[in-house]
């Protein structure tokens, strides 16, 4: 198979999960890598993270990485048949927690959209659509809603397929080339 980039964006519990778990499962290939983002904090998102880990099953191999995700895109895109990373959002969000500046920030993006490039197998990825709302109203906020969305442009740009989740139903943004 051909290497494919896809990013499956949407609100908050619009399916996008699901649905780049059942997209990236379809890849036959018994090295199937989902890497991570999420740092729980507390007891209900560590059931989240446990329920999410009982929904993809033992096909797939967890990798937690908050913050270096493009090193593991590079360490098993060789290995893998698939890579499926959830979420962009929580990276971003992690970025700013490290105190990453701008400049580290614009690094990072850019390892991931050379590992992106150079992966060896699909990678999916998973990102939530921050622009919809309203302007927040604090600092931090707004930030965070602006590295969301730049993040999201440069994925959508270096994907092949972008898909948009609403209320569970996908929506072919940018079609498989």
């Amino acid at each position: 198979m051909k290497k494919k980039i896809t990013i499956v964006i949407g609100g908050c519990r619009s399916g996008k999960s699901s649905f780049a778990l059942d997209q990236a499962g379809k890849i036959k290939g018994k090295n199937k890598y989902f890497i991570a983002t999420s740092v729980p904090t507390d007891s209900e998102m560590e059931e989240r993270v446990e329920n999410h880990q009982k929904e993809r099953g033992e096909d797939w191999n967890t990798i937690e990485e908050p913050v270096r995700i493009h090193e593991k895109i590079n360490e098993y895109s060789p290995l893998a048949c698939v890579i499926l990373v959830d979420c962009l959002t929580l990276w971003v969000s992690n970025l700013l927690f490290q105190s990453y500046d701008p400049a580290r920030i614009e690094a990072a993006i850019q390892d991931l959209e050379n590992a992106l490039n150079k992966s060896k197998c699909p990678v999916f990825l998973v990102s939530n659509e921050v622009g919809t709302g309203i302007v927040p109203e604090n600092k931090l906020a707004r930030q965070f809603r602006d590295l969301a969305g730049l993040v999201n442009q440069r994925m959508a740009r270096v994907a092949d397929r972008v898909v948009m989740m609403v209320a569970g139903i996908d929506v072919q943004i940018k079609p498989r080339r």
